[in-house]
């Protein structure tokens, strides 16, 4: 077996903005795996200033897996474990390798077009205006669950952006998530969650920044919505330490990214913890290009969760791969009669 890695620039086709800055670009990296005249490709999504393996050795670390490729699989995993979307990738590119169908890691009614994957329209931040053609926008897709970013703008303005949504449909109509991406000072925190708690929000994502977790257990104790924990995850490896932080803050619901939280291996650990506990959880991908998204979307429909789940739609780049994902209602379905076209 033979392997290699290509750096590669994923270009927004408008800036979009999240509580820690407006994204211009996504950097990721495409891990090839050739064995047999079979092809294997995995996206290594790293996800610079919110991965932990946002490190000055991420390179390093892919030249020294494409060199130990010939090692077995638990080995590399257990080598890579600080290297979450180096995981992914991997785990990706093996079973690419091992499919009949070049981009089918999982058979389903999904990847045969008979069954679709209903998720969340995304709304970003940006200007009151923006924001507000976003939500007609989604509505008028048919999306029945919206996930709005909160934190960057006036609080009183989101508010109104959430009020005027609730004038017009109510929650068993449209569900509305929120995601402050750890915005709120914890001493502001459950009075914001009070006055949210008036438009009947499904949840909130990581009101405040990650680490604090005393403070986000007690939240999550007095809080008038659930709270979905999302950063908090990141960068906790030990099974262990997964369990003891979901036993101290006790939260509503976890939100798993594979490429932050140690692919398909590492998310499934966090599952099982989690329904040990009566924790809910749903999957959300982090700016993959469609190579990542397909990867995510092929193994959330496997899981069989039926909340809406927080995938991407592949439409937010202006140099994303031709692929046979699409959106629908409101739904990511795979239409088999559109072709892939990844040339790197």
């Amino acid at each position: 077996m033979k392997a290699s890695f290509q750096k590669y620039i994923l270009n927004f086709k408008q800036a979009s903005g999240t509580s820690r800055g407006v994204l211009h670009t996504k950097e990721t990296f495409f891990l090839k795996l050739v064995e047999n005249d079979k092809i294997g490709i995995g996206e290594c999504g790293l996800f610079r200033g919110l991965s932990c393996d946002d490190r000055t050795d991420y390179e390093d670390k892919l030249n020294w897996l494409c060199e130990n490729i010939h090692q077995n699989k638990e080995f590399l995993l257990e080598e890579l474990m600080e290297y979450p979307s180096i995981q992914f990738g991997l785990e990706q590119a093996l079973l690419l390798l091992k499919s009949e169908n070049m981009f089918e890691l999982f058979s389903s009614k999904f990847t045969k077009s008979q069954d679709a994957i209903n998720i969340n329209g995304l709304i970003w931040m940006g200007s009151e205006a923006f924001m507000k053609q976003q939500i007609s926008d989604k509505l008028e897709a048919g999306f029945s669950t919206i996930k709005m970013k909160i934190g960057a703008i006036d609080f009183e303005t989101e508010l109104s952006l959430l009020k005027s949504i609730r004038k017009d449909f109510s929650s068993k109509e449209i569900e509305l998530r929120v995601d402050a991406n750890g915005a709120f000072k914890p001493n502001e925190t459950l009075e914001k969650l009070k006055r949210l708690a008036d438009f009947e929000i499904h949840s909130i994502e990581q009101p405040i920044k990650q680490g604090q977790i005393n403070e986000m257990a007690d939240l999550c104790l007095k809080t008038p919505l659930p709270i979905a924990l999302d950063e908090e995850l990141i960068g906790i490896f030990d099974v262990t330490k997964k369990q003891e932080l979901l036993q101290i803050i006790n939260p509503q619901y976890i939100i798993l990214k594979p490429s932050l939280v140690g692919g398909f291996k590492g998310s499934e650990e966090w599952i099982n913890l989690a329904e040990k506990q009566q924790i809910g959880w749903w999957i959300t991908s982090a700016l993959e290009s469609n190579i990542g998204l397909n990867a995510i979307a092929q193994w959330t429909y496997i899981l069989g969760n039926k909340m809406p789940q927080g995938l991407g739609t592949g439409g937010l780049f202006t140099n994303n791969f031709d692929c046979p994902l699409e959106v629908e209602n409101g739904h990511l379905k795979y239409n088999n009669l559109k072709n892939w076209k990844f040339n790197l």
